[in-house]
């Protein structure tokens, strides 16, 4: 059975995209809405798996529209989507009840990875933000220790930190897909990290990458 997702975000151009990038992973689109009146709407009445909400929504903003989703019996899980990478936004975001927070500016697999990982229960954040999220909730980044990485996993993962997708990864470093995702899982192994973002945050954590 396909993850059932709503998109609420107010460009057609950004929603077109969204919903072409999540249907090839195969994931299922049952509506849009384009501002957070309907979107709430829109939610209730589908009651998917998922709501990718944007932070910036005319009527009510993603923030407000997650907090009175979260306040019903068999809320979805949210993923916010937003331009900016700002610390309060984010903790204002996780606050309100949302699962993940991802930046439009980001490769469209991380909001793929975003939607799969909190239907499946857990937490997601934009490797772009991981660092925002880490010093604002009090963490810092650790003085360096010796790493496990090689300079080329050390090279890839400060990449997917920056938000770069396994393609563009193979395109700068003018390699094969299928070496960068060798890397990749190598790189998750060393570090025990489930995913790209947590692979992120811990690097960070220990002064793999800065």
């Amino acid at each position: 059975m396909s993850l059932r997702v709503v998109l609420v975000e107010d460009h057609a151009l950004v929603r077109a995209g969204l919903r072409a990038s999540l249907e090839a992973a195969g994931i299922d689109v049952v509506a849009e809405a384009q501002d957070g009146v309907s979107g709430f709407d829109t939610i209730v009445r589908t009651q998917p798996d998922v709501a990718v909400v944007d932070l910036g929504l005319p009527g009510k903003d993603g923030i407000a529209l997650t907090r009175e989703l979260k306040a019903r019996a068999n809320a979805p899980r949210i993923v916010i989507l937003t331009m900016h990478e700002l610390g309060d936004e984010v903790l204002a975001a996780i606050a309100a009840g949302a699962e993940a927070y991802c930046v439009k500016s980001s490769d469209p697999a991380v909001v793929i990875d975003a939607v799969r990982i909190v239907a499946a229960g857990g937490a997601y954040f934009d490797p772009k933000i991981a660092h925002v999220v880490l010093r604002r909730l009090g963490g810092s980044a650790a003085q360096p220790e010796p790493s496990p990485l090689s300079a080329r996993e050390t090279e890839i993962l400060t990449l997917i930190a920056g938000g770069t997708g396994n393609a563009e990864i193979a395109e700068q470093l003018h390699i094969s897909l299928g070496t960068v995702k060798g890397h990749v899982a190598d790189i998750l192994a060393k570090l025990s990290a489930s995913d790209r973002a947590h692979a992120a945050v811990t690097a960070y954590r220990r002064g793999l990458i800065r």
